[in-house]
C-alpha cells in the first residue's frame, strides 16, 4: 500500500509529494508525520486493500479539531493523503518504474490517478512516461506527458492539468539522491559515508593509496576508484557530482584535485584544513583560484562544535545537506 501527501496547511511534518508503504502485516517505511496518523493510516490501508479502490484520507490538527480525532498531538496542521494499492496486479507500479529510474540515476515523474470519470482512465491508476519520451526535444509529447516532463525538471510534486471533467491527477517527481565526491579516503572519510549513506546519497571516493582505496572499507560507497590525483578528470566523470570534499590531508594532492575541480562546474567544493591552508592553496592554483573561490568552503562544515572524527563529518554532511536543499543550515528558531 503506498501513502502520498496531496496536500498540506499550516505546520505538518511532510509536505506533498511524501511517500510511505505500509505492508499487509502493518509494518511500515517512511512517516508522513512524526509517528502520530501512522496507527490510524494503517486502518485505512486495510480496507483499500481489500477493496482495491484508493482512498483520501484528511486529518486537521489544527485547534479543537485535533481533539476530535483523539490525537491531541498539537501540531497545527492539515494533511491529504491518498492510500493506493502497488501489487502485482498492476505490476508493481509506480514503484517498479521509480525504482528503475533511481538506479539508473535518470530524473522521472508519474502520475497518479486520484479521481476519475468516465471510461478512459480510473482512480488509482498509474500514468507512466513513454519509453524515451522524458526529454523536452522528443515531440510530440500528450499534455500530461509534458507536465510529467516539467514535475521531473523543476522536481515539485502537485496537481497536474486534464481535459477529462472529473478527473484529478497527482505528479509524482523522484528525487534524486545528491552525488558526492570525496577526493581522499582516510580513516576520517568513513563516518562522513557512513551519515551519507543514511540519507541515501551516492558517494564515490577517490585516493591514490591503494591500502585506502578499497571497496571492502566503504560497503555504502557507490564507487571507491584508485587513481592519482592528477589523473582524476580522466577517472571519473565529473559532471555527475552535485558536491565535492578534498580531504586527501597531502597538500600536493589537495592542489591537484582542486585544480582539476577549478576547471568543472561542481557548484559546491569542500576542503578541509584552516584557512591559512586554503589560502596557501590558492595561492599555488594561480589563475585557477579565479574560477573557484566563489564555490569553495573551506574549512569545510558548519559550526557545530566538537573535535571527534564523527562530530567532523557530521558537520561536513550537515553543510552539503544544507546547499543541496538551498538551505542557510541556521537553526529554525531563528526562523521568521
Amino acid at each position: 500500500m503506498l501513502g502520498l501527501v496531496l496536500e498540506t496547511a499550516g505546520s505538518t511534518y511532510r509536505k506533498p509529494g511524501a511517500l510511505m508503504l505500509i505492508a499487509e502485516d502493518g509494518n511500515y517505511a517512511g512517516l508522513l508525520s512524526g509517528g502520530c496518523l501512522e496507527g490510524d493510516l494503517r486502518e485505512h490501508a486495510n480496507a483499500v486493500r481489500t477493496s482495491g479502490e484508493p482512498r483520501v484520507v484528511s486529518y486537521d490538527l489544527r485547534g479543537p479539531d485535533d481533539l476530535l480525532w483523539g490525537l491531541g498531538v498539537g501540531c497545527e496542521g492539515a494533511m491529504n493523503i491518498a492510500l493506493v494499492r502497488v501489487s502485482a496486479s498492476n505490476d508493481w507500479q509506480p514503484l517498479a518504474h521509480l525504482s528503475a529510474s533511481l538506479q539508473a540515476h535518470r530524473a522521472t515523474a508519474v502520475g497518479v490517478v486520484i479521481e476519475a470519470s468516465g471510461d478512459t482512465v480510473t482512480a488509482g491508476a498509474v500514468l507512466l512516461p513513454r519509453q524515451g519520451a522524458m526529454q523536452p526535444q522528443d515531440p510530440p509529447l500528450s499534455q500530461l506527458e509534458s507536465e510529467l516532463l516539467d514535475r521531473a525538471v523543476s522536481g515539485r510534486a502537485g496537481w497536474l492539468e486534464t481535459s477529462a471533467p472529473g478527473t484529478k491527477v497527482f505528479g509524482l517527481p523522484l528525487s534524486l539522491p545528491p552525488r558526492i565526491l570525496l577526493l581522499g579516503a582516510g580513516p576520517d572519510t568513513v563516518p562522513i559515508v557512513d551519515f551519507a549513506a543514511r540519507l541515501g546519497w551516492k558517494m564515490t571516493l577517490v585516493d591514490h593509496r591503494p591500502a585506502y582505496a578499497q571497496a571492502a572499507r566503504f560497503p555504502a560507497a557507490e564507487r571507491v576508484v584508485l587513481a592519482r590525483p592528477e589523473e582524476l578528470s580522466s577517472s571519473v566523470d565529473v559532471r555527475a557530482f552535485s558536491a565535492a570534499v578534498v580531504m586527501s590531508h597531502h597538500l600536493n594532492s589537495d592542489l591537484s584535485y582542486l585544480r582539476a575541480l577549478s576547471r568543472s562546474e561542481i557548484p559546491y567544493v569542500g576542503l578541509l584544513g584552516p584557512a591559512i591552508r586554503r589560502e596557501k592553496l590558492l595561492g599555488d592554483l594561480g589563475a585557477d583560484a579565479a574560477s573557484l573561490r566563489h564555490r569553495l568552503r573551506a574549512p569545510v562544515g558548519l559550526a557545530l562544535g566538537g573535535r571527534a572524527p564523527e562530530s567532523i563529518a557530521l558537520s561536513i554532511i550537515a553543510e552539503i545537506h544544507a546547499f543541496v536543499h538551498g538551505s542557510g543550515g541556521g537553526p529554525f528558531s531563528d526562523a521568521t
